[in-house]
């Protein structure tokens, strides 16, 4: 079958929009017609050259959508299901997936490839083969994806909304809530209010925290961090360190969850200056693995029980944790709707990533329109 892609040929260059061909399901692989996909920064990280995937690569790993068809043994979804896509896959099985940690899957090995396990694609035009972010590619109309790639969701849920869940909201919640740890009481700094930092103050606050800071040098995202139920705003780490110290009687923060969108040293090393003995740094922001962005001292570490910690996902299980949110937004206790900016079309991807590198955006969904 045909469907219309946004594929990235190389880094500093912009999406492509181009008709694809693409294979049916296999053994335990899906169809899936997909109605929406956030653009999450994760993806800028590929057109920024900090990742390098193998191009040409469709993008995409936020997605939600509907099963069309199934292959021989899929167990797990049927045509007409609705489901959210997990960007980490998780088959239930390995070391990781049966202790509880499904973020660690070894099924997520090759996301930064695009391929199925055995080196496999869907994806294809004129005898060449195209990667899938994440082994997904949600900035398709239409993918082929692994059964253990899907979460099926409850069908009166709005898919456009839904969507949200598939990376950006667990991660964020997650670090505060599985890998900071946040309990009632603490004082969490926030750094960076994108889609996985303003997850982060609702994670932190849902969690009780007694101060929620947010640092983030555009005043938009410090405003929305208000709305979301953070306590203090900063622009500057310097200020927010000040204000920790006032607060806490010098004793420091409890958490400090490091959600840039590119971690560097100094926002590392603000983060872990902040917090107080036995404190918790956690970094969920990427980088290029290639740069050294973790320099702290050793002594401190040692001498105050500081942790310096990352996360995946937010530390969460994806199969549990998907449902989880989505049953919390359904009774009114996690915004989905707020978070969103602005609505694209496919289209529209690249200016839709535009005004993410504005500030314009806490997040941006780009709708589908297909048959």
């Amino acid at each position: 079958m045909k469907t219309k892609a946004a594929v990235l040929f190389d880094a500093g260059k912009p999406f492509e929009i181009m008709e694809l061909d693409l294979e049916g399901p296999r053994e335990g692989e899906v169809l899936i017609r997909y109605t929406a996909a956030g653009l999450c920064h994760s993806d800028l990280h590929l057109t920024d050259g900090d990742i390098v995937p193998r191009f040409p690569i469709v993008g995409g790993h936020e997605g939600a959508g509907i099963i069309e068809d199934v292959g021989p043994g899929v167990t797990k979804v049927a045509p007409g299901d609705h489901v959210v896509c997990s960007f980490i896959p998780n088959c239930g099985t390995c070391r990781y997936c049966s202790t509880g940690r499904q973020s660690l899957c070894d099924m997520g090995a090759t996301i930064t490839e695009g391929s199925f396990p055995d080196g496999s694609f869907r994806f294809s035009a004129d005898g060449t083969d195209f990667s899938a972010m994440c082994i997904l590619g949600t900035f398709a109309q239409r993918s082929t994806i692994s059964q253990h790639s899907v979460v099926k969701v409850d069908d009166w849920l709005p898919l456009e909304t839904a969507v949200l869940v598939g990376c950006g909201v667990p991660t964020g919640w997650g670090t505060a809530n599985y890998a900071g740890g946040v309990r009632a009481g603490d004082t969490a700094v926030v750094y960076g209010i994108g889609g996985i930092g303003i997850n982060a103050v609702q994670g932190a606050v849902h969690a009780g925290a007694k101060y929620v800071v947010a640092v983030d040098p555009l005043e938009f995202k410090r405003k929305t961090a208000l709305e979301f139920g953070a306590t203090h705003v900063f622009a500057t780490a310097e200020e927010a360190a000040a204000k920790v110290a006032e607060l806490t009687w010098g004793q420091g923060a409890d958490q400090a969850l490091v959600t840039v969108g590119i971690v560097d040293e100094e926002v590392v090393s603000a983060a872990f200056d902040t917090v107080g003995k036995g404190g918790t740094v956690v970094i969920t922001g990427l980088a290029n693995p290639a740069k050294l962005t973790v320099h702290v001292s050793g002594g401190a570490m040692t001498l105050f029980e500081k942790t310096v910690k990352g996360s995946l996902f937010g530390s969460a299980n994806p199969q549990y944790d998907i449902v989880r949110l989505l049953r919390l937004y359904d009774a009114g206790k996690l915004k989905l709707d707020e978070l969103v900016t602005k609505r694209y079309t496919l289209d529209e991807v690249n200016q839709g990533y535009q005004d993410l590198r504005d500030g314009k955006n806490i997040r941006g969904v780009i709708t589908h329109d297909t048959d």
